[in-house]
């Protein structure tokens, strides 16, 4: 279950890092220190990411449930 929840929350925890420390390049370069300009293009990356790889992550959490489903009896002891 561990397994399945790091590689279901990997891409989004990934491109939020590597859009951070970009923003926050571009922001030590320029000088530019607005808060809203950290957050915005995160959020839009993240849910990007989010909307392209949900097929994925839907497809991993169905097959994970019908193999939890499938060796329910393994378990119960």
């Amino acid at each position: 279950m561990l397994l399945e929840a790091m590689l279901l929350s990997a891409p989004l925890l990934i491109a939020a890092g590597l859009v951070s420390v970009l923003v926050s390049l571009v922001q030590t370069l320029t000088g530019i220190q607005e808060q809203t300009l950290t957050s915005v293009p995160r959020l839009i990356v993240v849910f990007t990411v989010a909307v392209l790889v949900l097929p994925w992550s839907v497809h991993r959490l169905v097959l994970y449930t019908l193999h939890l489903f499938t060796n329910l009896h393994r378990y119960f002891g």
